[in-house]
């Protein structure tokens, strides 16, 4: 077979037809059949390292997964313009009816670091510079605090930003009245790519919990 598609893809293919689909036939048999039914919708960066199906070693089937710059939910604004993230909110909660939804952001996060050093538009569109506005209300002010270190503020802001997509997830009437009525409930996490730490938001205290250390305090 001659072809110019990436080689590596083409192994990892025969990989997974002789090692996974044995043992996923049935379930996707079952999914082509049946269609998806999947209970969380996750919403992350397109950062190659954090993968939600790796991550929380899902099937397939599990999770409705939607990834963009720096995991960002923009307000609910049905301007007639093309919403990808909207979109898949819009699929997935009337059409999937999950029950959850996940807003998963990351340590080390490009996007992130982009709007903080505020860097030079990367082509004529500006695509990126556009798109981490939304992470800034109008009027407010975003900088590093005095004796925070920049590593410190870095981490500070890619968990706002996780705070931010949660708060501007519930500007959608479909999300909020299905959360009001206690049919789904948001999440926020944050993954350490170095250590693959998991953290998850505690919502009564406001601050990402490990999970790795609930495991082994038992809790």
């Amino acid at each position: 077979m001659t072809t110019s598609f990436p080689q590596h893809l083409l192994e990892g293919y025969r990989a997974f037809t002789s090692q996974r689909l044995p043992t996923e036939q049935t379930r996707y048999r079952e999914l082509s059949e049946r269609g998806q039914s999947p209970a969380v919708m996750v919403i992350g960066c397109c950062d190659s390292r954090v993968s939600p199906e790796v991550i929380f070693d899902a099937g397939p089937g599990e999770l409705f997964v939607v990834r963009n710059v720096a995991n960002l939910v923009p307000v609910f604004q049905p301007d007639g313009g093309a919403h990808g993230v909207s979109a898949a909110l819009e699929y997935a909660v009337q059409v999937l009816r999950i029950k959850h939804v996940v807003v998963l952001g990351h340590a080390q996060c490009g996007g992130i670091r982009a709007f903080i050093d505020d860097i030079d538009p990367l082509s004529p569109g500006d695509f990126i510079g556009r798109w981490m506005a939304m992470f800034i209300k109008p009027g407010e002010k975003v900088g590093q605090r005095e004796h925070e270190t920049r590593e410190d503020f870095t981490t500070r802001i890619e968990k706002a930003a996780v705070f931010r997509s949660l708060e501007n997830l519930m500007t959608f009437p479909f999300v909020r009245s299905r959360v009001e009525r206690g049919e789904m409930e948001l999440h926020g996490a944050y993954f350490g790519v170095a250590e693959g730490s998991l953290f998850v938001l505690d919502k009564a205290t406001k601050e990402f919990r490990s999970v790795r250390e609930a495991q082994n305090a038992g809790g």
